[in-house]
């Protein structure tokens, strides 16, 4: 089956519970039913960062597939790279139910899962198979700390550790809003003190990168810029979802608790990145995350700092056959904006 047949699909979805319509489209990955994408990417697509080449800049965000069960089947959709998780020590059940919305009107989504997921052990095993399966696709793994008995400076250090042979890159996350007490770990003196325990007691392991919020202070901004720099961090992943409701949003499930992602979220997140890409000043490297919804939007975000970014909410309102579009389209506007290639254009704005 083609990308394209499995989108057309997607409304026979959208008659169910989003969340029911989310473990349908996991299991049609897991059978092989979202095809694949055949067409390979045009080498002025191509970024080479974290000591890794991608075809093309244009990932997979965390949360979609929290507990990499659907790794391989991913990476053939022609994603660049394929972020998994969020994973946390033990298994966790996550909020109670219902817990995810479709803002259909605002082409947005609000969740409050709460880190639901099968723990870190299956995990690792799911994950080292589907890396293996992927085809030499980057594959990240993004991980956080339990909502009860947690100690970050005890588990992030683990979590790192764990998944390290398994991954390309690996993500701190300490920026969901459904956690409590998760997003003060942005904090200075906090930050710091986990990546020393992670410097301290991980071990050996791939490029590490922090996913914040995109409701930080600039001040608070800034020092966890000067946090990742000191504390050996390779990279920054700007944003994660809002706790902001942006004017304008449309739809009866705007009220609704949780992190707001999707169209949005792209001004707020890629103001974000711009000013992480000025206060980084070359010393990180960016992924850019928060309402892509053309190659236009890819383009202002790389133009704005990021040498890659990230999908998630597009991909549930287009499925499949949107990573292909964004690359056809990302090409037309690096040719109509004068660029040779992605590399090129990398924080074109700020110089």
């Amino acid at each position: 089956m083609m990308p394209q047949l499995a989108s057309a699909l997607l409304p026979l979805l959208y008659t169910l519970d989003p969340e029911q319509a989310h473990g349908l489209a996991l299991r049609a990955l897991r059978l092989g039913l979202a095809g694949r994408d055949t067409e390979p990417s045009d080498p002025r697509l191509a970024v080479s960062v974290l000591g890794q080449r991608f075809a093309n800049p244009i990932g997979l965000a965390a949360g979609f597939d929290k507990d990499a069960l659907a790794v391989a089947p991913l990476t053939r959709l022609g994603f660049g790279f394929v972020e998994t998780g969020t994973v946390t020590p033990r298994p966790q059940p996550g909020n109670p139910r219902p817990r995810l919305f479709r803002l259909t009107e605002d082409r947005a989504v609000i969740n409050r899962f709460g880190f639901n997921n099968g723990g870190i052990e299956a995990y690792v095993r799911h994950l080292a198979a589907g890396r293996a399966a992927s085809g030499g696709v980057p594959v990240g793994a993004n991980v956080g700390i339990n909502k009860e008995g947690a100690d970050p400076e005890r588990d992030y250090p683990a979590l790192v550790a764990a998944v390290a042979p398994h991954a390309d890159y690996v993500v701190i996350n300490i920026s969901s809003p459904n956690t409590p007490g998760l997003r003060d770990l942005q904090g200075e003196a906090r930050l710091r003190s986990i990546l020393e325990a992670v410097r301290a007691g991980a071990g050996p392991h791939p490029p590490l990168l922090v996913k914040v919020a995109p409701d930080l202070s600039e001040d608070g901004l800034a020092s966890v810029v000067e946090s990742c720099v000191a504390g050996g961090v390779t990279g920054l992943i700007v944003s994660n979802t809002t706790i902001s409701r942006p004017a304008g949003l449309r739809s009866p499930q705007a009220r609704e608790a949780g992190g707001l992602s999707g169209a949005p979220l792209f001004a707020l997140s890629t103001e974000m990145l711009r000013r992480a890409a000025r206060l980084a000043a070359g010393r990180l490297v960016l992924i850019g995350v928060g309402g892509i919804g053309s190659g236009r939007d890819v383009l202002a975000k790389i133009r704005a700092g990021a040498s890659l970014v990230q999908v998630y909410s597009a991909l549930v309102f287009e499925g499949p056959a949107l990573v292909g579009r964004l690359r056809r389209e990302l090409l037309a506007a690096l040719e109509e904006q004068g660029f040779a290639s992605v590399a090129e254009a990398v924080g074109a704005d700020l110089r």
